[in-house]
């Protein structure tokens, strides 16, 4: 493989200017006026902004805003405190914008390099390792200006490097458009959810009125079929080991959904010591603790049993009666969520007790069938949107490794002779 085509050189060689933001915004923050990019906009895996949460400033024209820098098309930002290297890149059309002192702007020789291209070699993984390793903070994550301009690039000629930038662009677009097809099903499944979990929106066939009862009357009864895990004294970081049974943290509750990432087991005479704690696949687990507080996601069946922590609660209902899946719903649904906050202790982090939660109360129908046709709708749904999350990670995936092989030239992308040399004149 020839790249003796490529040419290594630093990131300030390339680039005109490498500054970063001012300090001075809190006077200026408004509704309206010039886009404010913060460090949150910044991606960790790709380049484009994300603007579900930017703010905006009005900027006035007195004599120290002369130093404060307006972005431009093609400028690449890179964040230098706390979370370093997540990268943005400012596309055509943005408008007027500024970023604070947590972001470096970095501009390019427009006539010489395509900052789409460096703003994803700067995002790679490689490359955010070698950032990572640069930090001159120590123990404080921290990047200074000189530091960045020292920054090693890779970099092919003019012609590659538009068309691997215009490669990778097409994937991001993909990336994005399902994205977007996530959070309209989101957006929809939470708006189906308002109309079916409050009876507004019923199915023809069920009419009986629906039915007040409090949280604990949909468990079975059983002496510990609604519990708390045990005490914190009970459960210590002494009793974990690395097989076993696996214990279940907060970590693991999500809202309507379970997080396996996070992994830790403790012995199986332990957990038998604990029995009254132990909770098993298809019930229901409900978080002492926010955020947000009493949220509720079903156990998977990767282990046959399980061990709760000190702040999960067990919920195993009586299918006989209810539907799991529509009491999953129902608790996670924002009129839940409220009840659940109002009788909360804590200020900076919501704590809920079991006595509390069990005196909750919530609406029903009155027919267990209608519970479960509004259930099959709920699943539905759910197959849906987990069916284009995964979608997502392939399409991530492929093209994290796709930019392995192409900004590293291990795989050469075919230019187009004539087009190549009148770039390069």
């Amino acid at each position: 493989m020839n790249l003796d085509c490529w040419r290594k050189t630093k990131l300030g060689v390339v680039a005109e200017t490498v500054t970063s933001g001012s300090r001075d915004w809190a006077k200026y923050y408004s509704d309206s006026g010039s886009k404010f990019v913060r460090m949150t906009n910044l991606r960790r895996d790709g380049i484009h902004l994300k603007l579900d949460d930017l703010r905006y400033v009005n900027v006035q024209s007195d004599s120290s805003d002369g130093k404060r820098t307006s972005l431009q098309h093609g400028d690449i930002l890179i964040s230098i405190t706390a979370e370093l290297g997540k990268i943005g890149w400012i596309p055509k059309g943005f408008g007027e914008a500024y970023i604070n002192q947590h972001t470096a702007l970095v501009r390019l020789k427009r006539s010489k390099v395509n900052s789409m291209y460096v703003a994803y070699l700067l995002s790679s993984k490689a490359m955010n390792n070698t950032i990572n390793r640069l930090n001159d903070s120590g123990a404080k994550a921290g990047l200074n200006l000189p530091t960045i301009r020292n920054i090693p690039i890779n970099m092919p000629p003019l012609a590659e490097q538009n068309k691997i930038a215009n490669i990778i662009s097409t994937w991001d677009k993909v990336i994005e458009t399902t994205e977007k097809l996530i959070a309209n099903s989101q957006q929809q499944k939470k708006a189906l959810m308002q109309q079916m979990l409050t009876g507004k929106k019923r199915f023809p066939k069920f009419n009986k009125k629906w039915k007040l009862i409090r949280l604990s009357d949909v468990a079975k009864k059983d002496r510990y079929s609604f519990t708390g895990g045990p005490f914190g004294s009970d459960l210590k970081s002494s009793d974990y080991t690395t097989s076993g049974v696996r214990i279940i943290q907060l970590q693991n509750i999500g809202d309507g959904e379970f997080y396996n990432d996070y992994q830790i087991y403790t012995s199986t005479e332990k957990a038998d010591q604990l029995s009254s704690c132990n909770i098993f696949p298809g019930e229901l687990i409900l978080s002492k603790m926010g955020d947000p507080v009493a949220r509720a996601a079903i156990i998977p069946d990767f282990e046959d049993r399980y061990l709760m922590a000190s702040d999960g609660i067990r919920l195993e209902v009586d299918n006989k009666s209810y539907s799991t899946v529509f009491i999953l719903e129902l608790i996670n649904h924002i009129a839940f969520r409220r009840k659940a906050i109002s009788i909360s202790t804590g200020s900076t982090r919501k704590r809920i007790g079991l006595s509390e939660l069990r005196s909750i109360k919530i609406v029903v129908p009155s027919e267990i069938e209608e519970q479960q046709k509004i259930a099959k709708v709920i699943l539905a749904t759910n197959g849906n949107i987990e069916n284009l999350k995964k979608k997502l990670e392939c399409l991530i995936q492929e093209k994290k490794a796709l930019m392995q092989q192409l900004l590293t030239g291990k795989r050469r992308v075919k230019i187009d002779e004539p087009n190549a040399a009148k770039e390069a004149e």
